[in-house]
């Protein structure tokens, strides 16, 4: 069963990662827009024949989180974080720059002291507007789920072309101001065995943190049912062990799992 977000701002809910998490959903209430597929995502695969209501408009966007932060401040439901997530990915909203301009406005008003944080895949960095925008925020949150694109397309499934070695030049330019996000998986999809916790595979990894130098990674694994059933679970134990390696260099690496 897919989880789809069916309102613009929704929660707060209780994040492993983030607090109390206050979500925001710029894509469709009804469906899914995303440029990857991911086979663990909990929203499920997109949609073949796309049956979409329309993206929010940044005006009606602006009303509904100041509503919202107006009843919880204050409360003890006020937010750790106001966090882009939703039914895709968020940066493919056309207006995604300046509707974060209005929640940096909104959130110094009614909360100061919460984080805006974006999970992104990073498909839309290479657009000027959005990379400013993500530059802005408290937890730019940029996902990395393998070493070479072979993985990311097995992983991921970008429908959008993808080039790694591009990506990987496009992250360096934060020169370290980001956050990198990796889930850990092992499991077939369409008879195809996939495992990016291979030797091989971690080396490849650890290279390009090494190279970016995040002020933090995030890594984690499978929480929610995924669209793809042939998946496994890996530990908090076998992630404490992925993180060793670099923590043992100085980087800040958090595990998120069971």
């Amino acid at each position: 069963m897919s989880i789809l977000f069916e309102t613009l701002v929704f929660g707060p809910i209780s994040s492993r990662r983030l607090g109390k998490s206050l979500g925001v959903n710029l894509m469709p209430e009804v469906g899914k827009i995303c440029s990857f597929n991911c086979i663990y995502c909990e929203c499920g695969w997109n949609p073949e024949n796309r049956q979409t209501s329309d993206l929010p408009k940044k005006e009606v966007y602006e009303k509904t989180l100041e509503e919202r932060l107006k009843e919880l401040v204050g409360t003890d439901m006020e937010p750790d974080s106001i966090t882009f997530s939703g039914n895709g990915e968020p940066t493919l909203h056309p207006d995604f720059a300046e509707i974060i301009d209005i929640t940096i406005r909104l959130r110094d008003l009614y909360i100061p002291n919460a984080k805006i944080s974006v999970l992104t895949n990073g498909t839309m960095l290479h657009k000027k507007d959005v990379y400013n925008a993500i530059l802005k925020v408290d937890n730019n949150i940029i996902k990395i789920d393998g070493g070479t694109y072979e993985t990311i397309k097995a992983i991921n499934k970008p429908n959008v072309d993808f080039d790694m070695g591009k990506y990987i030049k496009t992250l360096l330019e934060f020169k370290g101001d980001l956050i990198i996000q990796t889930c850990f998986l092992r499991g077939e999809h369409n008879g195809v065995r996939i495992d990016n916790t291979t030797e091989e595979e971690l080396k490849l990894w650890y290279d390009i943190i090494k190279r970016i130098n995040p002020r933090s990674t995030m890594i984690y694994a499978i929480d929610r049912e995924t669209p793809e059933k042939n998946l496994e679970k890996i530990s908090l134990k076998e992630l404490e062990q992925i993180a060793e390696p670099l923590r043992n260099l100085g980087f800040k690496i958090d595990c998120y799992g069971k």
